[in-house]
């Protein structure tokens, strides 16, 4: 199972845990990376991802998010033809670095882009005809898949 977590998954885990949507999302998140730690699924990394880490502006988290993503065994380089294809996804309504993510997972074939940003899951689910690849809220999905 090939997996991209996009920047919001990897800062789940470390976000507020009183809300129970947040608290079960990212007890997901943390599954799915055990199951990449015993190499049963792979983890995705790209320059976008590193990128938008390096803004994160509190050390310790970003820190914290840095070491989930240092788990990822394949790492997507951005090129012109990702650049493109994220330029064209961006004309779907898709925001800017959402759009690079996705670019890079399509460019990866993951099997699955997980993001816990309901407004991108809508956009991707209404365009999934043109979005060549599947789309899912990471708690959603375990609970498919396990």
């Amino acid at each position: 199972m090939r997996i991209y977590l996009d920047v919001c998954c990897l800062n789940r885990p470390f976000d507020d845990q009183t809300q129970d949507r947040i608290h079960l999302e990212a007890e997901a998140i943390l599954s799915i990376i055990k199951f990449v730690e015993k190499g049963q699924w792979t983890l995705l990394n790209s320059d976008g991802i590193l990128y938008e880490v390096s803004k994160i502006p509190d050390p310790e988290r970003r820190k914290k998010v840095q070491i989930i993503i240092s788990r990822a065994s394949e790492h997507i380089r951005l090129e012109k033809k990702i650049l493109a294809r994220a330029k064209r996804l961006k004309n779907l309504g898709i925001k800017s670095l959402d759009a690079l993510h996705v670019a890079c997972a399509e460019s990866g074939k993951v099997d699955i882009f997980l993001t816990t940003d309901d407004r991108l899951l809508r956009i991707l689910h209404q365009y999934s005809d043109e979005i060549n690849v599947k789309a899912d809220n990471p708690l959603a999905w375990i609970k498919e898949v396990i």
